[in-house]
């Protein structure tokens, strides 16, 4: 249950902001909140980060329809008590949907979040893939690490 809680919540989030900013801006919009380090700027990204492989929508719609696939499979494999490793593919699924949900409705991804620290605009449904990723690979990584103190220990 917390895979499928995890992704619509994370969806539904996302569609909301994106509402949002569709509602209140227009492309290349831009609205400073922090000066100089976060900004909010509406852009309809018709590629991957940095507009890499921009026209290329097949290639993520593939992409995201594989990806949630595997968190599908993923949620009837995985034991209910590995929670940390359910709500990472929630996060990443609920990602993988919103961008997807972008892509076969207006043919771009909408991002807006703009820390002027970072290189390119992203949203929320991005933030969610990256933290999904890297919650699943903290659990590798702890699941390694006790694998490894149990053997030392035999």
């Amino acid at each position: 249950m917390l895979v499928w809680l995890t992704m619509i919540g994370v969806w539904i989030i996302d569609r909301l902001f994106k509402v949002l900013v569709q509602s209140n801006f227009i492309p290349g919009d831009t609205l400073i909140v922090i000066p100089k380090i976060f900004h909010l700027t509406f852009v309809l990204n018709p590629g991957a980060a940095f507009g890499l492989l921009a026209g290329r929508t097949w290639i993520f719609v593939v992409t995201a329809l594989a990806v949630v696939s595997g968190v599908i499979y993923g949620q009837f494999r995985i034991p209910r008590s590995e929670r940390l490793t359910r709500l990472a593919i929630g996060m990443i699924g609920g990602g993988a949907l919103g961008n997807l949900y972008d892509r076969l409705v207006i043919g771009r991804v909408v991002d807006y979040l703009d820390f002027q620290i970072w290189p390119f605009v992203f949203n929320f449904a991005d933030s969610m893939i990256v933290i999904g990723v890297g919650l699943f690979m903290l659990r590798l990584y702890l699941e390694e690490k006790a694998e490894r103190k149990s053997i030392t220990e035999e």
